[in-house]
């Protein structure tokens, strides 16, 4: 084996151990790290590398918020619909739907108060098709633990469902019920 290969049989050019000088500390050969030679640059990067991280937590935080919006309002129109073609007879459905969505709403976190329910269409009798929509404002920005600012997006959502062509004490309705009726 020549002098100038490594022990280890690679046959890379064999470097210099590590010496202590005076002071204790280790250094290879005789040369010292003086000046700017060797460093790395890039510590400017790091205040854009957070930068770039909080923007990104920002708009997945936003497109959660959308995504939950939405979630949240089709739970609403399909409840608020489920109640009405539901609702007992004699009672009031529009007044059952409205509390069914108000209560879907309050489950999904948010605030009931900002719900828009619209009754699109239907009546409250046999085969019936009914349908609501409903309506929930998202904000521009929305921030964990401090909430949402600006004016951004309206998630909306719409449900229908047919009332029940065998119910007792409901009015018969359209013209699919005389089929039914016969």
């Amino acid at each position: 084996m020549s002098p100038a290969t490594s022990r280890s049989g690679h046959g890379s050019p064999r470097q210099d151990h590590p010496k202590r000088d005076q002071n204790g500390w280790w250094r290879r050969g005789s040369r010292r790290c003086r000046g700017e030679s060797g460093q790395v640059a890039g510590i400017e990067a790091i205040p854009f590398g957070l930068l770039v991280f909080v923007v990104g937590v920002l708009l997945v935080s936003n497109a959660w918020a959308v995504i939950d919006a939405k979630l949240t309002v089709a739970s609403a129109a399909r409840e608020a619909t489920r109640a009405y073609v539901e609702a007992p007879a004699g009672s009031d459905p529009s007044a059952l739907a409205l509390d069914a969505a108000a209560e879907a709403v309050r489950g999904g976190g948010r605030d009931p108060a900002r719900l828009t329910l619209t009754a699109v269409s239907g009546s409250f009798a046999r085969c019936e098709k009914v349908t609501f929509a409903a309506s929930y404002p998202v904000p521009a920005i929305t921030l964990p633990w401090i909430g949402g600012f600006g004016d951004g997006f309206i998630a909306t959502a719409r449900h229908t469902e047919i009332v029940d062509p065998l119910r007792t004490g409901v009015p018969l309705g359209g013209e699919r019920c005389d089929a039914v009726a016969a």
